[in-house]
């Protein structure tokens, strides 16, 4: 049975920042796992709260309330202790075995490869990840870790690896106070001790001890190159700007906010038209009205007015899509209802009695008075693959995952969780749709999240989808290149007790007519004998082409893309 949450617990390996001696002890499957050597305790003492006053250089007052108010939050743990964790925000589940953290790698080079890298691979892989600085103080999710960028460079054959944080503002004044201080949305914002994390925040804010005007998020989700910058994404914050340097590292530049155009947060899957170039995303806010914004970014980056999409009550908007002319925008039933947290629940509700629909906009709309609403019942993606027109039909197809329950990658529940890739058809005439599974035998339906088609075809009609086998859930056996038209699916499976993520797909040459010449790229680790490599598999016959070994740890991670030779060069 696939459980819908992560279910096999085991000890955390937290890498430590000082030179403590560590201890080994051994999980229950046999891997070796880093223990710290202290007590396991987020009791925070006084010479810790006063050389932590004193480093920031706190005057008399703030250094008073500081020691109050973590006074108050160790009371808040200790209160929460008394009570499980759900496994959606337990850390001893969320963040185990390779989903724990690691250290940053400073660059590797020449790093040992089985087989042949492809002459045409050149420039770098780069993918991004949660990976927390600090050991949880209480509920965590794995969605909450600091983002982290792994970069595999590409030169003439040969390889080299380096692993950085994304210096959010968050992650740099954590760091500098020695201990997580900002609320983790989706691990500790629920319930009572939720509004009590956020009621302690605001106060630091106001009495000067953080500084959340400059954003709170993470950057650990998607990954863009756009106009001369690498962007670094969640959904809660504006980009962060990630360059790549000469030698194949990683420097946070800061939060870019597209010279001074974007004032308010960007989801983490921008689309970019690969035929015009420009840059399509949303905004959704979960306070207050307007909850949903659209704009876009022309080539060279400037940005178009903000398009405000109705929408009765703030939704989960994680994704979308577009066609040559076309934004689709899905409205579901993951909703966001703050009053939740009162009652003592989760903010992020399923809400089986909303209707699910997909807004069809003009990609170059100037405001949302001619957008169709197609209605689409018990239909949840948290991922869209692609979208395209059928004029013949007057319909517009969006391929995606449908997953169920939809709510069970955030709230705990008894279902199995299944993820169908399916074919959703928005008719415009009719205003009505249909959804059917594109794998049709249920003995061949798996689990598929996370992955791509050919990105130069993206908003165009395609034949192949690349996507992770996301079983045993939550880890991810293999790939699958799906036939989208017939259905049929051939797969890449990792090895014996190996997992990876999401498949990036790579065309050899970006001019080639055909949609599958080229490669998939994929982080993968051996769960047996506890090392990471970099596969690289022929699109067109999933031959393993080369691995590549890489120097340390790849915990499993988010989103990914490449850019080429030309990209670093032209990097600002």
């Amino acid at each position: 049975m696939i459980s819908c949450t992560l279910h096999t617990p085991s000890i955390p390996h937290f890498p430590k920042l000082s030179q403590t001696p560590n201890t080994s002890s051994t999980t229950g499957n046999g891997i070796a796992t880093t223990i710290p050597k202290e007590k396991n305790s987020h009791t925070l003492s006084s010479s810790s709260i006063s050389s932590s006053c004193n480093a920031q250089g706190w005057n008399f007052l703030q250094r008073a309330a500081a020691m109050a108010l973590d006074a108050m939050e160790s009371a808040l743990v200790a209160r929460e202790r008394e009570v499980p964790l759900p496994k959606t925000a337990d850390p001893g589940v969320q963040i185990a075995g390779n989903f724990a953290p690691v250290l940053e790698q400073p660059v590797r080079l020449n790093l040992p490869v089985t087989g042949k890298i492809p002459e045409c691979i050149q420039g770098v892989y780069v993918r991004n990840g949660a990976n927390p600085l600090f050991e949880p103080v209480a509920g965590h999710h794995f969605f909450d870790g600091d983002g982290m960028v792994h970069a595999v460079k590409f030169n003439d054959g040969s390889a080299s690896y380096a692993c950085r944080f994304t210096e959010t503002q968050r992650f740099v004044q954590e760091r500098a106070l020695g201990r997580p201080v900002f609320p983790k949305a989706i691990g500790e914002l629920h319930g009572h001790s939720g509004i009590a994390r956020l009621l302690l925040f605001y106060a630091r804010g106001l009495l000067g001890l953080v500084d959340h005007s400059h954003g709170t998020g993470v950057a650990n989700a998607g990954l863009v190159y756009f106009n001369g910058r690498l962007l670094a994404m969640s959904e809660d914050d504006l980009p962060y700007h990630v360059r790549v340097t000469p030698s194949g590292d990683l420097k946070t530049v800061g939060r870019y906010n597209f010279g001074d155009q974007l004032r308010t947060s960007m989801i983490a899957h921008p689309k970019l038209d690969p035929v015009s170039g420009d840059l399509f995303a949303l905004s959704y806010d979960v306070i207050q009205k307007p909850y949903l914004k659209y704009f876009r970014f022309s080539p060279c980056g400037e940005k178009s007015l903000d398009v405000e999409i109705p929408l009765a009550e703030p939704t989960m908007m994680h994704d979308f899509a577009i066609t040559e002319r076309f934004l689709i925008v899905p409205d579901q039933q993951v909703v966001f209802k703050l009053p939740e947290m009162i009652r003592g629940g989760s903010p992020v509700v399923y809400d089986k009695n909303k209707m699910s629909r997909f807004g069809v906009l003009n990609k170059f709309a100037s405001d949302a008075s001619g957008i169709t609403w197609v209605e689409a019942p018990d239909c949840f993606c948290f991922h869209l693959w692609n979208a395209w027109e059928e004029s013949e039909s007057d319909e517009i197809v969006v391929i995606g995952s449908c997953m169920t329950p939809p709510d069970s990658i955030f709230n705990e529940c008894d279902d199995e969780l299944k993820s169908v890739l399916s074919e959703i058809r928005l008719n415009l005439k009719t205003g009505k749709s249909y959804r059917r599974p594109i794998i049709m035998h249920d003995a061949d339906q798996m689990n598929l999240e996370a992955g791509m088609v050919n990105r130069n075809k993206l908003g165009r009609k395609t034949r192949f989808a690349y996507l992770a086998i996301a079983e045993p859930w939550p880890k991810v056996s293999g790939f699958a290149k799906v036939d989208l038209s017939s259905g049929k699916v051939k797969k890449h499976i990792y090895g014996d007790q190996k997992y990876g993520g999401e498949p990036l797909f790579l065309p050899r040459d970006g001019n080639s007519e055909v949609e599958d010449d080229g490669y998939i790229l994929a982080f993968v680790h051996d769960e047996k004998a506890w090392k990471s490599e970099l596969q690289i598999v022929n699109a067109m016959n999933l031959q393993l082409e080369a691995s590549i070994e890489l120097p340390s740890r790849v915990p499993y991670g988010f989103h990914g893309t490449f850019m080429s030779a030309e990209d670093l060069a032209n990097q600002v």
